[in-house]
């Protein structure tokens, strides 16, 4: 039975978890490897369209990018990981302020999807590499 708290169902931890891992892969996935460009021969995001507007673009991913830190404090991340995953937003920000070079940074270095294999190798679960079952179908 599910605990009623202001009119609605309190979610049980088992639930908190499965969504929050279900948020983060997507955010991940579309900010790092939502569209297949052949050219590039590699997958490319929202993250590298938002890199394109100076400063702005580059602040909005890493707020994205701290939301998806917490969401891995949730399922259990240590603090050396989160620090680790800040260590990549970090430097996925300043690789950004570099005008062009930063637009490919953004195409190839997809810290958001590093996190998440760092997240997924902590907690012992299956990676699934997006860039790679992409590159296979080739």
């Amino acid at each position: 039975m599910a605990v009623v708290i202001d009119g609605q169902a309190a979610r049980d931890p088992a639930e908190r978890k499965r969504r929050a891992r279900e948020q983060l892969f997507t955010l991940s996935r579309l900010l790092d490897a939502a569209i297949d460009v052949p050219l590039l021969r590699t997958r490319v995001g929202l993250d590298a369209l938002l890199g394109m507007v100076p400063v702005a673009g580059d602040l909005l991913s890493a707020a994205i990018g701290l939301y998806l830190v917490a969401l891995a404090r949730e399922l259990g991340a240590s603090r050396w990981l989160q620090a680790r995953m800040i260590g990549n937003l970090l430097v996925d920000a300043a690789l950004g302020v570099v005008p062009i070079a930063g637009d490919l940074a953004d195409i190839y270095f997809k810290a958001h999807l590093r996190n998440l294999r760092l997240l997924q190798k902590e907690l012992g679960e299956p990676y699934i590499d997006i860039d790679a079952s992409t590159t296979s179908r080739r």
